[in-house]
């Protein structure tokens, strides 16, 4: 839990934000200059953490494609053919770009924080930037490139639902959404195994390794703002799952992952019961 965390309530003036340059890299819709937008981002920028932004256009920045469709119109294609191994390798894609547009429109939009909480949040959106870099490599490697299938926005839906409230935001999309990836990225590995595509492997081990930490960032934050609210952990996350209308949790769940990114056994008795 955060300790020796401060905040800085100094109005910015002529000199740029790290919230302000978060919230311009939000609206680069170019995926590459968003890339560039994101390493650029400074850990020495002040945060000014009790100003509050206000965004001049709709958010995120998108690009013209992949085409976004509802979840049930997404193809799912055999990872046996290369246009299905591609096909997986392009839905991870789309998911590390959804977590780069999470991870900076946290940093802006929720003022008040310790200074701490936002430069964990850039951390966590440069690995994301990483992470879409090598799989769109990969991607390229194989004769395709990022929007050639479609996809669909659930990530960024529950940004939307949870825009008014940090609590449910950290409830709901590292400690859940992402908290799932922990759970699935064994069987997806496994696929590409079948699949001779060694390459694909080696990159979820980085996007795995380093998805630990993210999920472990926002159970750091959840249990900081759960005690400065008064409310038990356990406890406030059902009673979300419930008001956002959320599917519970199913297993398996990886639960020695889930463990190393900060879950408690409380929080794992309670998913186990479900």
């Amino acid at each position: 839990m955060p300790s020796s965390v401060t905040s800085s309530s100094v109005a910015p003036s002529a000199s740029p934000s790290l919230r302000q340059a978060a919230l311009d890299a939000l609206a680069e819709s170019d995926p590459c200059k968003k890339i560039t937008a994101v390493n650029q981002l400074a850990a020495t920028l002040p945060v000014y953490a009790d100003h509050v932004l206000q965004p001049t256009q709709v958010l995120p920045g998108r690009p013209q494609r992949p085409q976004l469709v509802d979840p049930r119109e997404v193809s799912i294609r055999s990872t046996q053919t290369p246009q299905g191994k591609a096909a997986l390798m392009h839905s991870i894609a789309h998911i590390e770009f959804n977590a780069i547009n999470l991870a900076l429109d946290i940093i802006w939009r929720f003022p008040g924080m310790p200074d701490d909480f936002y430069y964990d949040w850039l951390q966590v959106a440069r690995e994301e930037a990483y992470h879409f870099s090598l799989v769109r490599g990969h991607l390229a490697a194989s004769g395709y490139q990022y929007g050639d299938f479609s996809a669909h926005n659930g990530l960024w839906d529950m940004a939307e639902k949870t825009a008014d409230d940090i609590l449910a935001r950290l409830a709901l999309v590292p400690r859940t959404l992402e908290a799932r990836g922990l759970d699935v990225s064994p069987a997806i590995q496994n696929k590409l195994r079948a699949a001779n595509d060694q390459r694909g492997v080696e990159i979820l081990d980085i996007i795995l390794r380093d998805e630990i930490g993210h999920v472990k960032t926002g159970n750091r934050w959840y249990l900081y703002c759960c005690e400065q609210q008064n409310q038990d952990p356990v406890a406030a996350y059902a009673a979300l799952i419930d008001t956002y209308r959320i599917s519970k949790p199913r297993g398996p769940f990886n639960v020695q992952a889930r463990m190393a990114a900060g879950f408690t056994q409380a929080d794992i008795d309670w998913l186990n019961s479900l």
